[in-house]
């Protein structure tokens, strides 16, 4: 005769079998602001939507599309989102200065995509110092321009010109250079231009800041630890199943959401993430993607205070965390 307590432990099995196979419970609803429109370099956390990544962690997780007009970190910081994805660690440390209430909690990117895109006859990276014209942004001379001059003797602030995003001014001029992510200008580049141009991503001179991050409130992160891992774990096996795997409904996905994007430009900015290592590279070979290291994060802060972008005081310790990642989480989808 079965006991009343074996009776209890095996109904309670049961329902516990029942809501991890058939999700008895609500998922945990959550949004998440990227930092521009839809695109490859987004198309991770589209995997995971599409594929059930997201569910099987216990997530219904809503992607916020970033944009010119779009103000997502600010949405964030007023709990009209969960998570935000921020560009580099220059924002990370812009927000410590302030004194902004945010936490990285993993790096999807190991390399920023900025790039500066010269013509042919440009040999090195230290030929750029030799040209007339540099084409940047205001945000670019404020931050990477300063430890090119830091880091590279030549460097001067008299080859600044705005950049308008607009690569004519670049095209008509061989004694210029412009600023770019690989993933995308230089796509557009070879299509106007009657020659190929030469490539200098910043992150392999030694600009070694991690590039879309993952960061949420200190408050939400805080009291929802469980929730951050999931989310963070579930976000890396959509970029392990993105990149390694079939990514067709993804990029569907990001073609509904942005109906500008074509398959061509789509499939370059996956094929130059692979070359260049931008997700997958460096500790994440060995760690996983996402993964952060104090090291790495104090090398970038101290290039920064040497540049004269941050005061060397700063203290990041309630701004990034390296909890959530580094935990080997999705590579054995790599094979």
């Amino acid at each position: 005769m079965t006991s009343i307590r074996t009776k209890f432990i095996g109904l309670t099995a049961g329902a516990a079998a029942l809501a991890f196979s058939g999700q008895a419970f609500a998922l945990d609803e959550i949004s998440f602001g990227t930092n521009w429109l839809a695109q490859a370099e987004h198309g991770g956390f589209y995997q995971a939507v599409v594929d059930g990544t997201y569910e099987k962690h216990g997530l219904k997780v809503t992607i916020v599309q970033g944009g010119p007009q779009a103000a997502n970190r600010q949405l964030m910081l007023a709990g009209k989102t969960t998570f935000n994805m921020a560009g580099n660690m220059v924002e990370t440390f812009s927000a410590a200065a302030e004194e902004i209430p945010l936490v990285e909690v993993a790096a999807i990117f190991q390399k920023d995509p900025q790039v500066i895109i010269a013509h042919p006859d440009v040999d090195t990276f230290a030929d750029l110092a030799k040209l007339d014209t540099l084409l940047l942004s205001k945000d670019g001379y404020a931050s990477y321009f300063q430890w090119m001059k830091s880091a590279f003797p030549g460097f001067r602030d008299e080859q600044f010109k705005p950049y308008t995003f607009n690569p004519a001014p670049f095209l008509a001029d061989p004694k210029s250079a412009q600023q770019g992510y690989i993933t995308s200008e230089p796509f557009e580049i070879a299509k106007q231009a009657d020659f190929k141009p030469k490539l200098f991503l910043l992150a392999d001179e030694g600009f070694s800041t991690y590039g879309t991050l993952i960061e949420g409130t200190q408050e939400f992160v805080a009291a929802n630890p469980d929730i951050t891992q999931r989310f963070v774990d579930a976000s890396i096996i959509g970029w392990n199943n993105y990149l390694y795997g079939d990514n067709k409904a993804a990029n569907d996905l990001i073609k509904k959401e942005n109906p500008e994007i074509t398959d061509e430009q789509i499939a370059y900015s996956i094929a130059t993430m692979k070359e260049y290592g931008l997700v997958d590279s460096g500790d994440t070979l060995e760690k996983g993607i996402g993964c952060m290291t104090d090291a790495r994060v104090k090398d970038f802060q101290e290039k920064m205070v040497k540049a004269g972008v941050i005061k060397a005081d700063l203290d990041l310790s309630k701004f990034y965390t390296t909890q959530f990642v580094c935990k080997k989480v999705g590579m054995d989808l790599k094979k």
